[in-house]
């Protein structure tokens, strides 16, 4: 009884801190001029961090095995590891520029897990004997936690792709609209005009740096979380392995879960080997990463709605 109360009270207060945590953030896009609205911003994820450690510890003190035996505590271990992501860019750059995905990605999936799964499925049960194994920390754990970096890092590809869009229009269009100008004034306004752009290319220039800078920063973001969840998901396929050796006899059967673990594994390789020629870096990463956005969420979430295979313990039913 104390347990439960303690983790709803755990639950609830988690999911309040981290949406005041998105309501300053979009503050602080509006209204620049408030002072202590970052710093608040910042204190928040802490204290959403230290919420869901404590909701994680109580229910692992409660059911007796670490809590990672169905989709909610999954789920709310993923939103744990957004929040690690963040702790860990912030100390790695005080400007925290990952705090616009962390903290969103954090309030959306603790939101799904608490208000959009059934009563049934937050309850923790005795685990299945196929998780009744040490292996279970290790392989779990390195797989979400890898969810979490890979997803990060992919989100900030599709920014980058956005940003990076978005400017050759505006390049495209002003280019467009100077030479349709010139054509129909003649000579003299075009000379004019070419005179008028000159004197502008101090402005544009600053505004191409500033998306520039933006642009640098994003895809240094990316490569680095990639590499990082990259490494976590390595880790966490050898261990399955491992696991799936002792429990059923056979280090790969080729289920659905691990198909698509091999797939998501394969299209993050990729991303990682563009990554090395410098022809192939910048755009051409990003697709990459972009499409293994979704590939994570059809391993993660997609297999578990058809609730088929070895894995099917962590589906809906």
């Amino acid at each position: 009884m104390i347990f439960s109360t303690l983790e709803h009270i755990l639950t609830h207060l988690s999911f309040s801190i981290i949406s005041i945590v998105i309501t300053i953030h979009l503050m602080t896009l509006l209204v620049h001029e408030i002072i202590g609205l970052r710093d608040s911003s910042e204190k928040g994820m802490i204290a959403t961090f230290f919420s869901i450690t404590g909701l994680l510890v109580t229910r692992w003190i409660s059911s007796r095995h670490f809590p990672l035996s169905n989709l909610y505590e999954s789920l709310i271990f993923l939103s744990w590891s957004f929040s690690i992501i963040h702790m860990i860019s912030k100390i790695w750059n005080h400007k925290s520029d990952l705090s616009a995905i962390t903290a969103p990605s954090a309030i959306f999936t603790q939101g799904f897990a608490t208000a959009g799964l059934s009563g049934e499925i937050h309850q923790s049960a005795i685990l299945v004997p196929a998780l009744q194994s040490q292996w279970l920390m290790m392989h779990v754990s390195m797989m979400l936690l890898s969810y979490a970096a890979l997803l990060c890092g992919s989100l900030l590809s599709v920014a980058f792709l956005v940003i990076t869009f978005r400017k050759n229009i505006d390049i495209f269009c002003r280019s467009k609209n100077f030479l349709i100008k010139s054509f129909f004034f003649g000579k003299i306004e075009y000379l004019k005009k070419k005179r008028s752009v000159l004197k502008n290319t101090s402005f544009l220039s600053f505004q191409n740096y500033y998306k520039y800078q933006l642009t640098r920063r994003l895809d240094f973001w990316s490569y680095r979380v990639i590499s990082l969840g990259f490494t976590f998901l390595t880790i966490g396929i050898l261990s399955g392995a491992v696991w799936a050796n002792e429990a059923w006899g056979s280090y790969w059967n080729w289920d659905p879960k691990e198909t698509w673990a091999f797939i998501t594994w394969a299209i993050f390789a990729i991303y990682l080997h563009t990554r090395t020629n410098q022809s192939l870096q910048g755009a051409n990463s990003a697709l990459v990463a972009s499409i293994g956005f979704l590939i994570i969420w059809i391993c993660y979430f997609g297999i578990n709605l058809l609730g088929i295979g070895l894995h099917s313990y962590g589906s809906f039913t």
